[in-house]
């Protein structure tokens, strides 16, 4: 789960990075707090053997307002939920999965894969990452 949720805080932080707004102390802050946050939430929501369930619960949502635990991390970072809302896409989804991280910005957009590893061996130190930007992919694998 720590690996997964990582990825998706990771994210979410560059997404506001790219607006050059905030200072790399800011950032690390928030993105640090966007784990913690994600961490405690999932806690009892997380089925390795199921994937699938559980996700509606795990998905981050931004729709034209402020996901809660979004506005959470802002909030201990010094930011206003709404601050940190004009600093993100109006619509964006994350789906934070066992094995698998996506996103989709906007509701027509496609859905593109963060961090896939595979669900058979995820002990096993060779798991496949996908990173995309646009959907413009390269893959590598990590031995």
């Amino acid at each position: 789960m720590k690996t997964e949720v990582s990825k998706a805080a990771d994210f979410v932080t560059s997404l506001v990075r790219i607006t050059g707004l905030l200072t790399e102390e800011q950032l690390h802050h928030f993105c640090h707090s966007l784990e913690e946050t994600l961490l405690e939430h999932y806690q009892h929501h997380w089925f390795p053997q199921a994937p699938c369930r559980g996700s509606g619960y795990r998905c981050i949502r931004i729709n034209h307002k402020m996901d809660p635990l979004i506005g959470k991390a802002a909030c201990t970072t010094g930011l206003t939920r709404e601050q940190l809302f004009s600093l993100l896409p109006r619509e964006l989804t994350v789906w934070v999965d066992p094995y698998e991280v996506s996103y989709r910005i906007g509701e027509d957009g496609s859905t593109c894969v963060l961090y896939e590893s595979s669900p058979l061996h995820p002990e096993l130190p060779n798991e496949t990452h996908l990173y995309k930007s646009d959907c413009n992919a390269f893959q590598t694998t990590v031995i």
